[in-house]
């Protein structure tokens, strides 16, 4: 079965609209994507999800997944850290980012 890559935060869109066996543990949105691009025909994907701490900041983690149509099989990297003070908000294209009080920019 080929791997779907472009699950999103759009209605009808999610992982659990796409993919018929997905099972879960905890709270799956305690992530909120921030953005994403994929593409199904070329099959790779890039992702930033940020996971809000309350008073303290944001972890954010980058992911980039890449397959390989001559063996099958995927690549995947990811990174992590923690951005202080950061909060999410709603940004364009059912998007978020993160921003930080005034009182923390300088």
């Amino acid at each position: 079965m080929k791997k779907t890559y472009n699950n999103s935060t759009k209605p009808g869109e999610g992982a659990m609209d796409q993919v018929h066996d997905v099972e879960t543990v905890g709270n799956p949105d305690a992530w909120v994507l921030i953005c994403k691009a994929s593409s199904n025909g070329e099959e790779w994907m890039k992702s930033t999800k940020a996971m809000e701490i309350e008073k303290l900041g944001c972890l954010v983690q980058v992911s980039t997944q890449q397959g390989d149509f001559a063996t099958g099989h995927n690549a995947v990297a990811e990174a992590i850290t923690f951005v202080p003070g950061a909060t999410i908000v709603k940004d364009k294209n059912h998007g978020h980012k993160l921003v930080r009080p005034a009182d923390l920019r300088k």
